[in-house]
């Protein structure tokens, strides 16, 4: 049994395969030949040359190869058995540049319903040209896939054509070159993926990324440029995949543009090139190897890629970018793995298959292109000859990859031939593969399958030394947020943790990588996210209630104003993300308290953090330590900062202390309490200072601050107020301060119990110290805010 190597370099391309379904043969035949008399009986040429197929031999083996494989083939050359004939007649380069030539001779003008028309048949009329000339080993896989590359392209550039005509005729825009629309339109069209590589499947979708210049476009109402843009990239989709009674062109993607989940369909050039600077991922990066123009402004488009080189090719050799491509790879095969089994195997996503070739060729190109301006081509096959002459890899290693990436795209191809689908995965039935390995040109099912498991293990074993390098995805099991859509291993291992909506914290940590928040917009916060991620979710799991736990987190990170610092502190003290799942997950007010003030989770850092605080507080102790906190206060807003910020680092160490258990309620209350009274004690001497700068002392005079309410019974919790009473005493002869705006006694206290709420109750920097309600003064909210002794 030969083995593939051998068979590759063997195998005749002089003659389509045999017939791998006798009875669908028989009944394309019969079903041709019906045709075939039809026409001679109208007495024209193409019944004389349907008969002359089925007489001569080279083209009888051509309809053969058609009827006993391929439904969806004997499908349309029964509907274009003239495309066949002129094919068999003049060969498939001459029959597909008519087709080609037909659709650029188009100007677009034609109403929407014929030019849709006008595509669908020329797309028909291209696929079968393509799928013959494949058939009978007439074009190589190169030139299979640039035919239909080129298909894609000049239908897309009629579509564009024609939109862009009828938007200059109703006045939505303004073109520059009616006659001429695509050029200088500002409109840009990039085809990504294989479309963009020139390497498309016989029946893939298009990947595509709209874009537009907003300078560039003339508009009478630029307030709706955004929406002209959106419903244009709506029309091109819909004129390329919309099914009518002539079929579809292409199936059409747009969640390769950036941040598919929150941006339209139509980009501004100038928000990608921001999104791209600040929070592109590096599978976009790998993406963006294979963008080219297809439509629109070409100048435009070139301009722009220009404008992303920097981002696309690193100058430094970007090992980082292989865990995220190949988090990519671990992503599919957490689908479509396949546990050794042929039958059914995905040959594209699968162990072994043609995805694996593309990263093993993506990764080196984003390792070293930043150096290797060589490096920076578009084509799979083209790249694995490039590392090779650049001594990036072994010649060897380039050889079995090319020959398996061409023999696997073939068997891609004609799988999608047999019903038109966008299928990669083989047979699963015995006589299913049977026919197939016969389409294919194989003597049999053994032999075919043989010929892939040595595929199959020779990419697998080269992509294997890059997997090596790469850490596992997590110990939890798969935790991949890469890309756009939901990992379904991811999903599961989600739930396994805990979680109910998996969806939504699968969203919402995609969201993080994508810098929708402020904390990760940085590419190092979203590198240090990555590492932290799962174990985040495995602790945030470990809650009573999960879900709701990973909200709170998710608030948290969403009102820092940077991420690193805060990232980089729980990535040095994990044990820091234990400590917040537990308030996240079991201490809701307190989980709102740290969301709002995250800079709290630098005091746990402290030695004394956990010391257990006793059932008294003591008063003197802590205002020494407050004290010190002040020791370096410039100025009054200094003190009112540094205030808050002791205050509020003590309300969280008591509030982890009472959630832990170290206190109970009773004795919380005691120390909420006791933190009342010294801010107050520690900012009456300030308040006094600035009342004698300004307005000098009451010579004897007593000023004393009573706390009512919960302070005074020493009940006081993490949101309470202060319920205050001011009450002053002055020597009967006492006429007012002595001062430079000297004040009577009343107003004096009445000034000076006013700045102490302004003190306390004033928003700095550091937020708010306390609430404060004067309402229990003897003469209510309506009298004077400090009473005299004799009145009180």
């Amino acid at each position: 049994m030969r083995s593939f190597l051998e068979f590759a370099a063997s195998r005749p391309t002089d003659r389509a395969p045999a017939p791998g379904d006798a009875t669908a043969l028989a009944r394309g035949l019969e079903d041709w030949t019906r045709l075939a008399e039809e026409s001679a009986e109208a007495d024209t040429d193409l019944g004389r040359h349907m008969r002359a197929a089925l007489d001569e031999p080279s083209a009888r083996l051509w309809l053969e190869a058609i009827f006993g494989n391929s439904p969806f083939l004997t499908r349309t050359a029964l509907l274009e058995p003239a495309t066949v004939a002129a094919t068999m007649r003049r060969g498939p380069d001459d029959s597909f540049a008519e087709i080609l030539a037909g659709l650029n001779a188009q100007d677009g003008s034609q109403p929407r319903a014929a030019v849709m028309q006008f595509l669908r048949r020329s797309k028909r009329r291209a696929s079968l040209v393509a799928a013959m000339a494949d058939l009978a080993g007439h074009w190589p896989l190169d030139g299979v896939t640039k035919a239909l590359s080129d298909l894609a392209e000049t239908s897309l550039r009629l579509a564009m054509r024609h939109l862009l005509r009828q938007m200059h005729a109703t006045g939505g825009i303004t073109l520059p070159n009616p006659d001429d629309p695509e050029r200088d339109c500002g409109v840009v069209v990039l085809g990504m993926g294989k479309l963009g590589a020139h390497e498309l499947n016989y029946s893939s979708d298009i990947d595509l990324i709209i874009l537009f210049e907003a300078e560039k476009i003339v508009t009478p109402d630029i307030d709706r440029l955004q929406q002209l843009m959106t419903r244009l990239a709506r029309d091109i989709v819909q004129m390329m995949e919309e099914r009518t009674a002539d079929g579809y062109v292409f199936r059409t993607d747009l969640r390769l543009r950036p941040d598919p989940g929150s941006m339209p369909p139509a980009v501004a050039m100038e928000a990608a090139e921001t999104y791209y600077a600040s929070v592109g991922q590096n599978w976009e990066r790998a993406a963006l190897i294979k963008a080219r123009p297809v439509a629109g402004d070409g100048a435009a488009a070139q301009a722009f890629l220009r404008e992303l080189t920097p981002f696309i090719w690193r100058k430094h050799l970007d090992f980082a970018a292989i865990r995220d491509i190949l988090s990519i790879k671990r992503q599919i095969d957490a689908r479509h793995g396949g546990d050794g089994d042929i039958a059914g195997h995905n040959v594209k996503l699968g162990h072994g298959g043609i995805r694996e070739i593309e990263f093993f060729v993506q990764t080196q190109q984003l390792i070293w292109g930043g150096r290797v301006p060589a490096l920076r081509g578009n084509r799979t096959l083209d790249m694995l000859r490039v590392l090779a002459e650049q001594q990036r890899i072994a010649p060897e290693i380039a050889e079995d990859l090319a020959r398996a990436y061409v023999f696997l795209r073939e068997i891609e191809h004609r799988l999608q031939m047999i019903e038109d689908l966008q299928t990669h995965s083989l047979p699963e039935t015995e006589e299913a593969m049977q026919r197939f390995a016969i389409f294919m040109g194989f003597a049999g099912r053994a032999e075919f399958e043989a010929a892939l498991r040595e595929v199959f293990t020779v990419v697998r074993g080269h992509f294997g030394q890059l997997v090596t390098r790469s850490k596992p995805l997590s110990a939890e099991g798969n935790l991949v947020f890469t890309g756009f859509e939901n990992d379904p291993e991811t999903l599961k291992t989600l739930e396994r943790l805990g979680f109910r909506d998996a969806r939504l914290v699968a969203e919402t940590v995609r969201a993080w990588h994508h810098g929708r928040i402020r904390a990760t917009r940085s590419e190092q916060a979203r590198a240090l996210l990555t590492e932290l991620v799962p174990t985040l979710l495995r602790v945030l799991g470990q809650t009573a209630s999960p879900d709701y736990a990973f909200a709170r987190f998710d608030e948290f990170l969403s009102h820092l104003p940077a991420g690193v610092q805060m990232l980089s502190l729980l990535q040095a003290k994990p044990e820091l993300l234990g400590l917040m799942a537990e308030i996240m997950g079991e201490a809701p007010g307190l989980a709102t308290y740290l969301s709002r003030k995250p800079s709290l989770l630098y005091g746990v850092l402290t030695g004394d953090f956990f010391k257990p605080l006793g059932v008294n507080p003591d008063r003197v102790e802590l205002g020494f330590d407050l004290d010190a906190a002040l020791a370096h206060a410039r100025d009054f807003e200094d003190v009112l900062d540094l205030t808050r910020r002791w205050v509020a680092d003590r309300k969280f160490q008591i509030g982890v202390q009472l959630m832990q258990g170290h206190l109970t309620a009773d004795h919380a209350a005691r120390h909420y309490s006791a933190l009342g009274d010294v801010a107050i004690s520690t900012l009456l001497p300030p308040v006094a200072e600035q009342m004698a700068t300004q307005h000098g002392v009451i010579a004897d005079g007593r000023f004393v601050v009573l706390g009512l309410g919960k302070l005074g019974s020493q009940e006081m919790t993490a949101q309470s107020d202060l319920d205050l009473v001011f009450v002053y005493d002055a020597p009967p002869d006492a006429e007012a301060s002595d001062g430079p705006k000297p004040l009577p006694p009343s107003a004096y206290y009445a000034r000076f119990g006013q700045r102490l709420i302004n003190a306390l109750t004033a928003i700095t920097s550091e937020g708010k110290l306390y609430e404060v309600d004067m309402a229990l003064r003897p003469s209510g909210a309506s009298g004077p805010i400090a009473s005299s002794l004799e009145a009180f």
